[in-house]
């Protein structure tokens, strides 16, 4: 599937890499700007810097125009993702140019990498409940349908997610959740619509070999060989159609 097939199916895209180290990032001013220096060299758009929290530092593009970069640096992770890009590459190049200079730049090696997550997610926008729309797409003929066949019963928290294994030595996993925005103690915000969307997210997680050395750049390619296959074979037509049809016919009614 293109990036414009998945653009078509929901009202916002994102792809994003974190990667999740065992020790914490390092925090001298020197390295930290140096760092992001050297990203905005490479994208010279990523024009805005900031602090967030504690010790989380954040470089990305003009969020209002609506398609974004953005890299963050947290405690214990390192974050790059793009929101609505306009093909698969540009997203990737950004992901590969942080793989290749936190070894050098923020003394991240092999040995730190706890994990690295690929994700592929949607946004699904819709005035109402998101988990009544969650439950009646996806549901179906499970056992937690039946308890909605009482009088008077209806889901207000659904928010769905499931971990599987890839690999037999199980350190190749994929996450799918459903997130469910609205909740039943904000019953205003709720009748209005008001609040974000319904998002769905797929999440290729790898975690180091427990023998070899992890080489990060080798497996992000895999990782995200694995996403395309996941989203098109499972996520898009057993999850997705059915959030877009469900969202679609509810507007109607």
């Amino acid at each position: 599937m293109t990036l414009n097939t998945y653009s078509s199916l929901c009202d916002d895209f994102y792809l994003d890499m974190y990667i999740n180290t065992e020790l914490d990032l390092p925090t001298e001013r020197d390295t930290i700007l140096a760092f992001f220096e050297r990203v905005q060299k490479q994208f010279p758009s990523m024009g805005s810097f900031y602090r967030r929290g504690n010790n989380e530092y954040c470089l990305e593009e003009n969020r209002n125009l609506g398609q974004y970069r953005w890299i963050t640096l947290e405690m214990d992770r390192i974050a790059s993702g793009f929101a609505n890009p306009p093909d698969f590459e540009m997203a990737y190049s950004q992901d590969r140019l942080v793989l290749e200079l936190i070894p050098y730049m923020l003394s991240v090696n092999h040995l730190d990498i706890d994990s690295l997550d690929v994700t592929f997610a949607m946004d699904f926008d819709y005035a109402g409940s998101h988990d009544e729309v969650i439950a009646e797409a996806l549901l179906g003929q499970s056992a937690f349908n039946s308890i909605l066949d009482l009088p008077d019963v209806r889901p207000i928290g659904f928010s769905p997610a499931m971990v599987v294994a890839l690999s037999d030595d199980d350190h190749t996993q994929a996450r799918i959740s459903i997130e469910s925005k609205t909740s039943v103690f904000e019953p205003e915000k709720k009748a209005q619509g008001e609040g974000e969307a319904i998002c769905l997210s797929l999440t290729i997680r790898q975690y180091p070999p427990a023998a070899g050395i992890f080489d990060p750049l080798e497996s992000f390619e895999n990782q995200c060989r694995l996403a395309h296959e996941f989203m098109a074979e499972k996520i898009v037509p057993n999850f997705v159609q059915p959030l877009t049809e469900t969202i679609a016919q509810k507007r109607l009614t």
